[in-house]
């Protein structure tokens, strides 16, 4: 698991990598709290353009990260979505609940 963040103008941008999975979905989702915590970002995009697999646990991340947001009053986004991560996240409906943008 690796993931890199960076604030601006109250606009949190975490690039996650790699394979979102079982083996690491929970680390994601304590990192990714604790940046949103730490933060406090009107809007925070994740960005999975260097994601190459996600499944159900990748659900989850979008899902507390979500909830994270709406507890502080603000947005999540997705950008960068490959073939794959599109589908699994489309097929969930987390596309009906969250912005998803092309781009960061």
């Amino acid at each position: 698991m690796q993931l890199t963040s960076f604030l601006e103008n109250s606009r949190l941008t975490i690039a996650l990598t790699g394979e979102i999975d079982h083996h690491c979905a929970r680390n994601y989702i304590q990192a990714i709290a604790g940046k949103i915590e730490a933060y406090t970002p009107e809007i925070c995009i994740l960005d999975f353009e260097a994601v190459s697999f996600v499944d159900s646990s990748g659900i989850a991340v979008v899902i507390n990260s979500m909830r994270r947001m709406a507890q502080i009053e603000g947005e999540l986004y997705l950008a960068g979505l490959g073939e794959q991560p599109k589908r699994v996240f489309r097929t969930s409906g987390i596309d009906r609940l969250v912005h998803i943008k092309e781009a960061v």
